[in-house]
């Protein structure tokens, strides 16, 4: 792909509840250089997904939005989302919109009314020891879970990605997938999701990032792809040919996440391979959608 795209935004995303947020960090890179710059939330209490939300109907120029989060449930594993349910749906949209509709009395973009559903419950695991009956298919080699074509990709670039059907633990995304699905419904219209709709030639794009694949191209070594200080960021930074960002000691790693992964957009968005993965066809981009990163 020849570069289109001023500007980069990474968003590390919560699935929390409450109105606002400590775990979200947003961060932009310009395509014109520079070292990647820490959004600023309206509200010193942290951002809101609402806030995030109406950031993204409103992008400036030709923007490449990174969304740590999942954007899809797995289905091929099954051929369904949730096999045994009549209401399963078809593809990603019509997941995104049951999902959001299962949770209209749920404040703030939460998705309690979804994980507590009668039918959709049976699907997650819940806490430890607390899972629902279809949490795991019939034979099912592992207990971690279903996962996505994309999140093998993933597992073979040597990361642990957790199913987004686990709700429990601090590694799970299912929380912060599940919100954001809500987040994407509300989008439509508005700005494209990548693969779910297909790459535009103009204008701004969203599309799933998980940290960690960053942090690697960063130089971020072992199991751990947390970044916790000013002095390692810079150095991952300076591997992405990004210029360094001012400070020194501590810096959490939600801030950390979305700048190193900014400057990461920035750094590979021209690389046509990680548009064309090998294990993206058709039925999986309507239906999963992937990973921008994943091979």
């Amino acid at each position: 792909m020849s570069p289109r795209f001023s500007h980069f935004l990474a968003v590390d995303w919560s699935g929390a509840k409450g109105v606002r947020q400590k775990g979200i960090a947003l961060a932009l890179a310009r395509a014109d250089g520079g070292p990647p710059v820490l959004g600023t939330p309206p509200d010193p209490k942290g951002w809101a997904r609402s806030d995030v939300l109406a950031l993204l109907r409103d992008l400036p120029g030709a923007t490449l939005v990174g969304l740590d989060l999942g954007i899809g449930l797995p289905f091929a594993d099954a051929g369904a989302f949730f096999p045994g349910w009549d209401a399963s749906p078809a593809d990603a949209r019509a997941l995104w919109a049951l999902i959001d509709t299962l949770c209209a009395a749920d404040p703030n973009l939460e998705a309690g009314g979804f994980v507590t559903h009668a039918q959709a419950s049976r699907y997650f695991r819940h806490g430890q020891g607390v899972q629902g009956d279809r949490f795991l298919l019939p034979g099912a080699a592992t207990r971690e879970g279903r996962f996505r074509v994309a999140e093998a990709a993933q597992r073979a670039q040597g990361v642990r990605p957790v199913s987004n059907f686990n709700l429990v633990g601090a590694a799970q995304v299912g929380k912060s997938s599940l919100t954001g699905m809500r987040m994407l419904h509300r989008l439509a219209g508005k700005v494209p999701v990548w693969p779910v709709d297909p790459l535009p030639e103009q204008g701004s794009v969203v599309t799933e990032i998980y940290t960690s694949v960053a942090a690697r191209l960063g130089g971020v070594k072992g199991a751990a792809t947390k970044i916790r200080s000013f002095e390692a960021l810079n150095d991952a930074l300076d591997l992405l040919g990004s210029p360094p960002v001012r400070g020194s000691g501590a810096i959490d790693d939600h801030s950390s996440d979305a700048l190193l992964t900014a400057a990461w957009l920035r750094r590979v968005h021209t690389n046509d391979d990680l548009w064309h993965p090998p294990g993206l066809t058709v039925e999986v981009e309507r239906t999963e959608g992937w990973t921008f990163g994943a091979l």
